[in-house]
């Protein structure tokens, strides 16, 4: 009697042990934190003095800031960061205050990434820079050596870098500017 006993405690041991659910995965249903920065060289600069470090943009230089305006027109943007320089403000001016955002600047030598990217969580950011710093900021957006400098002609590439939850993702368009010269 005793080993019956023990072979049905055993047996509903055994049942009750393989019935138990398995632990389900806990799901996070929270919104993922998504944040999106558009990132642009400046516009043609006017290069009749090569003397000057800090030329303003020429004439289709205006007409590209012009055009980065409509493009990022439907962008609902909540920073605008260029470097202290005049092509890149005045490259940011007409998204600026077509979108009524102040600028900022950055330098981008000495940009804590980390910081920026916290200050920046959840947020639709421009960032104007040159042909070196801004494909090297992408890259350390990212996280990876993928974009090389840009060639010193190229003024219309546009590399958006998404970051949902701490993932980034990026691309870069090409757009081309029927601006007067």
């Amino acid at each position: 009697m005793k080993t019956l006993k023990l072979l049905i405690f055993a047996f509903l041991l055994t049942i009750s042990s393989s019935c138990k659910e398995d632990p389900k995965e806990v799901l996070d249903n929270s919104d993922p934190i998504v944040s999106t920065y558009y990132f642009i060289r400046h516009a043609e600069k006017d290069r009749s003095n090569p003397e000057d470090i800090d030329p303003e943009l020429n004439q289709k230089g205006l007409g590209r800031a012009m055009h980065w305006a409509e493009i990022l027109n439907e962008v609902s943007l909540d920073a605008v960061y260029t470097t202290d320089y005049e092509r890149t403000r005045m490259t940011a001016a007409p998204v600026a205050i077509k979108q009524e955002i102040t600028e900022q600047y950055y330098d981008p030598g000495n940009l804590d990434i980390q910081a920026f990217q916290m200050e920046n969580l959840g947020k639709n950011v421009l960032v104007v820079g040159h042909s070196n710093s801004t494909p090297a900021m992408v890259n350390r957006m990212i996280g990876e050596e993928k974009y090389d400098s840009m060639d010193d002609y190229d003024n219309g590439s546009l590399f958006i870098v998404t970051v949902v939850n701490g993932k980034a993702i990026d691309q870069r368009l090409v757009f081309n500017c029927n601006c007067p010269d």
